[in-house]
């Protein structure tokens, strides 16, 4: 006979939620825990973390899968954007240290899971990392441990897949260990904001892991920012990057067809950005990059479409960003037919093969795809971009010019695909014989002019033959 009472309240329903029903502080640590941190994963996420709190004086060790990254952390290699040699020799002074052993959970206070989470073959998210991630923690978990998600990952991750591989230990989220998530929030290259600057949302399992995870943050964080659970914190993370890459895909749908009724989309957004409320500035480009924003959506849309409906400004946007490569290889070959000359017969430079401005991060960029449909459509490629030493489509080289301006001077055709600070406008006016800025590069305020007439992004223009903005 089923309880009248509610789950809560019931003492003889043996399913009942232990986080919930023992909402006491979690226990003292274990005294094996002579370690402050552990940080699971040192990529562009984890290496930072490590970094700040190292800083702050905490003991930190970091545990990664990739033995040539940990060896050279070891002897004061850096493999990101953010940290330079100089970094991380001090992270090492300050005592860290990087390992391959998962022995070293065994003495954390608190561990970090930092590993990424791409997409599976289907478009589905692969948690394989995170999984793991978490198989490893349960077999060292001590009692008392402050255990924190911050992969991105759907609304329901911590509580449904990372808690119970975590009680496999024997031990109880939210009873015995505390469980949090906590989204990252860092933008490779960014000189402005960082770990320390950058709020940090946090949300635990129970009150008391949301403060606990709160005051560990807040021992290197300028500003936490308590969320009710979990659950809202892995939204509110999905929620930041689906802003982005909806608005982004307005402005790229809006580049397509302002091209045909030649409007100047470009002047139009300078114009709309000098609104002082209830308008934020996006641009359009040749797709979007990097880890966030065409993979984090597609984790709501998936969890979206389990509850049985689709998420069809998701769908809508990454079908817009998706087909944007294809875009400018038309926009391309029109720019070349306008010359008398063929994308199969021509020598075609591509400047910039990274997802975003002066770093060397590639991960998802739009450069592969352009590069991909060129190549299949007969040209003949080569790139420029300070920050690659080398470049691969589809496993075959493509060769590197290193003399941008006799590469400008030489190509039939210029297709600026990352606005790296090298590519000034003056520059590529002077040399490239044609140019498609996918960008704006040709439309920013040059240096000394007053921009305060409006945005960056300002009225700049270009009165050239053969030099096209998209």
């Amino acid at each position: 006979m089923k309880c009248a009472r509610s789950r809560n309240e019931c003492e003889c329903d043996h399913e009942v939620d232990a986080a919930n029903s023992n909402p006491a502080p979690a226990p003292e640590q274990s005294p094996a825990a002579t370690g402050d941190l552990v940080i699971i994963g040192l990529g562009y996420v984890g290496l930072p973390l490590a970094a700040e709190a190292s800083a702050a004086g905490l003991k930190v060790t970091g545990l990664d899968v990739n033995e040539r990254v940990v060896q050279g952390l070891n002897g004061g290699a850096s493999h990101v954007d953010d940290l330079s040699e100089a970094d991380v020799r001090a992270m090492l002074e300050r005592g860290f240290t990087a390992s391959t052993d998962p022995s070293v959970l065994a003495t954390a206070r608190t561990i970090v899971i930092c590993v990424p989470t791409p997409l599976s073959p289907e478009g589905g998210p692969d948690l394989g990392a995170v999984t793991a991630a978490a198989g490893s923690i349960a077999a060292h978990l001590s009692p008392g441990t402050l255990v924190i998600l911050e992969s991105t990952t759907y609304p329901g991750t911590t509580d449904e897949v990372v808690r119970p591989l975590l009680e496999e230990s024997g031990l109880v989220a939210g009873a015995d260990f505390h469980l949090a998530f906590s989204p990252e929030r860092i933008d490779p290259g960014n000189p402005t904001f960082g770990v320390a600057n950058t709020p940090k949302v946090v949300g635990g399992l129970t009150p008391e892991c949301g403060e606990a995870a709160a005051e560990f943050y807040g021992r290197f964080v300028n500003s936490v920012v308590r969320a009710r659970g979990t659950r809202e914190a892995e939204m509110a993370k999905l929620l930041e990057n689906t802003y982005r890459h909806v608005n982004i895909a307005l402005v790229n749908e809006m580049a397509i067809f302002c091209q045909e009724l030649g409007v100047d989309l470009w002047d139009s957004i300078a114009a709309a950005a000098t609104k002082p409320f209830g308008f934020q500035a996006f641009y359009p480009g040749p797709g979007v990059g990097g880890h966030c924003i065409p993979i984090d959506p597609n984790y709501l849309s998936y969890k979206v479409k389990t509850l049985g409906y689709p998420f069809r400004f998701v769908e809508l946007a990454q079908e817009i960003n998706g087909r944007m490569p294809s875009y400018v290889i038309q926009r391309a070959q029109e720019l070349l037919n306008e010359s008398g000359l063929a994308l199969s017969r021509s020598k075609v430079l591509v400047l910039g093969v990274t997802y975003k401005a002066d770093i060397a991060d590639q991960r998802e960029s739009p450069a592969r795809p352009v590069a991909r449909k060129l190549l299949a459509k007969g040209a003949t490629l080569t790139y420029h971009d300070p920050h690659v030493e080398s470049w691969q489509v589809d496993g075959e080289d493509i060769e590197r010019s290193t003399d941008l301006d006799r590469a400008l001077a030489e190509a039939d055709l210029t297709i600026l695909l990352t606005d790296h600070s090298e590519y000034r406008p003056k520059r590529l006016e002077e040399y490239a014989r044609l140019l498609l800025d996918t960008r704006g590069v040709l439309r920013r305020t040059p240096r000394g002019e007053d921009p305060a007439v409006v945005p960056a992004q300002g009225r700049r223009y270009t009165q050239r033959e053969g030099i096209q903005v998209l």
